[in-house]
């Protein structure tokens, strides 16, 4: 079969090859991929993947081999699912770690949601209760970002998007933003950070959380360290949390949740580029610009042997 797999002589790292077909475990099924997405860090981090590795870990697609221990969908079955080697014309996904995809659902639209909506969804679901407090985001143009919009709009949030230029802006209050702000000056205090920036962006976000609020640390975007000012981790009253978050186990049952959404029409996928596999490098530049809002998703061919 066909993947993108890690090149360190491309120029852009990646590679279109054949590969050996993947062998499911037992509890694993085997994925005809049809559309897979390409997150930021998917992209940032090639360096550091192995040479020859396929990439890619959220894919869409139909079922063409079950689980051979009796779990998860049956052959036929389209589906979305988080598991490496995404970037190819078949995958083994353990089945805990799928969902069945709505027929009223592109499958497109899925591949969007696994790493990015996951992410989203449980870190708003570990800050708490949302009613009433205000929840900054920050990156919102990204992903995770405007996945995060429409999840805590929906909880009941005040929602505060921050981005970093008036371009990145677009369509955040149609989204759900309560507030969209160019950086962090002049904020008032919130509840919640969601931050996927890192570096002095992070800083500056800690520095805005109430006395209990907290602030979760899902991105380093920027790749700059995060320097805190001496005593900037202490303040009176109830204590502020710091959280790292990037928990991808068992991710079927919240897939669930956020393709049901997107049945329903209460979360957008929020595509900002699609297409060949092949353009997969120029996506790429264009993320790295800051002119994908949103998600990319790519198209994989069939395998017509």
């Amino acid at each position: 079969m066909l993947a993108l797999v890690r090149d360190p002589e491309a120029p852009s790292g990646l590679r279109r090859a054949e590969v050996p077909e993947p062998v499911p475990r037992p509890d694993q099924a085997l994925i005809a991929v049809a559309h897979a997405s390409a997150n930021f860090g998917d992209l940032r981090y090639l360096a550091y993947r192995e040479p020859g590795t396929i990439l890619g870990y959220d894919a869409a697609g139909v079922v063409v081999a079950a689980a051979a221990d009796g779990s998860g969908p049956a052959v036929g079955t389209r589906v979305a699912g988080l598991g490496p080697g995404a970037w190819a014309q078949r995958v083994a996904i353990a089945t805990r770690d799928l969902a069945e995809v709505p027929s009223e659902v592109d499958l497109a639209d899925a591949a969007a949601l696994p790493v990015a909506g996951v992410t989203a969804l449980r870190t708003l679901r570990a800050a708490g209760p949302l009613l009433g407090r205000r929840v900054l985001i920050t990156g919102a143009a990204g992903g995770v970002g405007r996945f995060a919009v429409q999840l805590a709009r929906r909880g009941g949030a005040h929602v505060i998007a921050s981005v970093g230029s008036p371009a990145r802006a677009e369509g955040l209050d149609q989204l759900g933003a309560h507030e969209v702000v160019v950086g962090l000056d002049g904020l008032e205090p919130v509840d919640v950070v969601l931050e996927t920036v890192g570096g002095a962006h992070l800083v500056t976000a800690w520095g805005l959380l109430r006395p209990g609020g907290s602030l979760f640390s899902i991105g380093w975007a920027s790749g700059e360290p995060a320097t805190f000012p001496v005593n900037s981790t202490f303040s009176p009253g109830p204590a502020r949390t710091l959280h790292s978050f990037g928990d991808s186990t068992d991710v079927g049952p919240d897939l669930a949740i956020l393709l049901a959404l997107a049945r329903a029409g209460e979360l957008s996928p929020e595509v900002g580029w699609r297409g060949s596999w092949d353009q997969l490098p120029d996506a790429a530049a264009e993320l790295f610009a800051r002119r994908v809002p949103g998600k990319i998703v790519i198209d994989i061919p069939p395998d017509m042997g």
